[in-house]
């Protein structure tokens, strides 16, 4: 029997792609910058086909590269050549919500937009938010410990996910789901394999913590000087708002770029070099303590506030409008780094210097001192723009990868963020728990 009818008897002939033409869609990232051909798509349904897939790969000795929404920006989503792409898009049951445990178990192709759908009309929400919700996968989402818009409050995906199911390399499916809070018993399963980039395990499902609805929001758009500003009135902005739940910063280039785009006016009547949007959510109503910040704070240049859902909305496209803007230019070279936050300000001045070519877009979030670097027209020199921007992200003791993961673009410069010894422990892992490198290989860890 062959490779492919090994899969077709395990998912269904149907679920397996073989034909160029269909494949296409699976084989090149959101981007567009990173592309590779698999040998065949595959879409299993549930956790057992998961298994059966990966254990007809191991027989044959091929590669399994993992996709959930495709959505990613490091090149991890996308099949090696010669792989088999292993697509989760069909794992997409969502179970019941334990009100009395703020928990929920969803299959790891469900999109963040449906798990927020379903968990909102219950009084919860999802700890993590980000523009791409409609297409993003929770299942990739802790592939990668993402982080968005409310780590300021909530955490990275890693604090979310309190019990996952998983397959391993040789087709083992390891269930740990209960969600127990204090659970002391030994190595973090869970924990290992959330951020792992599917180097260790098909994330499959994933039992999620959710936090209270929050339906009471304020948004402020407030125009700063620089970043050293924004900085600051971040910090002052966490010492007066307990409600404060994101802090988003973004430029002039960025803003003009947006609003070519998608046809915004100008947010305010002179133009500003930096900007910052501020979001509070509560069960009271945090507008008073919001405006009174904003009157008092010496770094306020100007400001717009809304407490409406449209007006909220409106606000926030000028944050999240940036990354389809930013593509609709071109191809960019996309890097996601974070630095100290004292270190901030000082890194967004040097970052246009160090760049050696392209137009740098950038945006981020200022409280965990995430920055966002997208250069467009550098694509034909994207490794020397790649090692530029992280070895000065690496001389502030930054890191080369805050919340998209290390994938393929970025394992060459692993080691500008981690020491030799964390390195060798990593590869030690991967090699105890997949011997013969078959899933998702050239992600994360670089060549010895």
């Amino acid at each position: 029997m062959t490779l492919l009818d090994s899969l077709a008897a395990a998912v269904g002939p149907e679920h397996v792609i073989a034909d160029a033409s269909m494949r296409a869609s699976y084989e090149t990232d959101w981007t567009g910058r990173f592309t590779g051909r698999a040998v065949v798509a595959v879409r299993p349904r549930d956790t057992a086909e998961v298994a059966a897939v990966v254990r007809c790969c191991a027989e044959a000795g091929v590669a399994v590269c993992i996709q959930g929404g495709n959505t990613g920006l490091v090149g991890g989503s996308v099949p090696v050549d010669g792989s088999v792409l292993l697509s989760l898009a069909r794992l997409d049951r969502v179970g019941e919500v334990d009100a009395v445990a703020g928990q929920v178990t969803v299959d790891a192709g469900v999109t963040l937009a449906r798990l927020q759908k379903h968990v909102r009309p219950l009084g919860f929400d999802v700890g993590v938010d980000f523009a791409a919700r409609e297409s993003c996968t929770v299942g990739g989402m802790a592939a990668t410990n993402a982080g968005g818009e409310r780590v300021l409050r909530y955490g990275t995906m890693r604090a979310q996910v309190l019990g996952v199911e998983a397959v391993l390399a040789d087709g083992t499916v390891v269930t740990r789901l209960h969600g127990l809070p204090k659970d002391n018993t030994g190595y973090d399963v869970v924990s290992l394999l959330v951020g792992a980039e599917g180097t260790l395990g098909v994330l499959t499902r994933l039992r999620i913590r959710l936090v209270p609805l929050l339906a009471v929001r304020t948004v402020a758009l407030v125009a700063v000087d620089d970043t050293a500003a924004a900085v600051r009135l971040v910090q002052q902005a966490r010492d007066a708002l307990p409600s404060l739940e994101a802090a988003e910063l973004f430029f002039a280039d960025g803003v003009a770029l947006v609003r070519r785009h998608t046809g915004l006016p100008a947010p305010f009547a002179d133009e500003h070099p930096a900007y910052l949007l501020l979001e509070c959510a509560g069960r009271d109503d945090p507008s008073e303590n919001l405006l009174a910040l904003l009157e008092s704070s010496a770094d306020v240049r100007d400001a717009t506030v809304a407490s409406d859902a449209r007006g909220r909305h409106a606000l926030w496209q000028y944050r999240e409008a940036h990354t389809e803007s930013i593509n609709a230019e071109g191809v960019p070279v996309k890097l996601d780094v974070a630095v100290p936050l004292r270190a901030l300000a000082d890194c967004v001045a040097k970052l246009p210097s160090v760049i050696p070519t392209g137009r740098p877009i950038l945006f981020g979030h200022v409280n965990e001192g995430n920055l966002h670097v997208n250069v467009l027209d550098a694509r034909d020199d994207a490794h020397a723009v790649c090692d530029a921007v992280l070895r000065l992200v690496a001389s502030y003791g930054g890191s080369i990868s805050a919340e998209h993961g290390v994938g393929r673009a970025k394992q060459e410069w692993l080691g500008l963020s981690r020491s030799v010894e964390e390195i060798a422990m990593m590869r030690a892992i991967k090699t105890a728990l997949d011997p013969r490198g078959l899933l998702n290989p050239g992600v994360l860890l670089p060549p010895e």
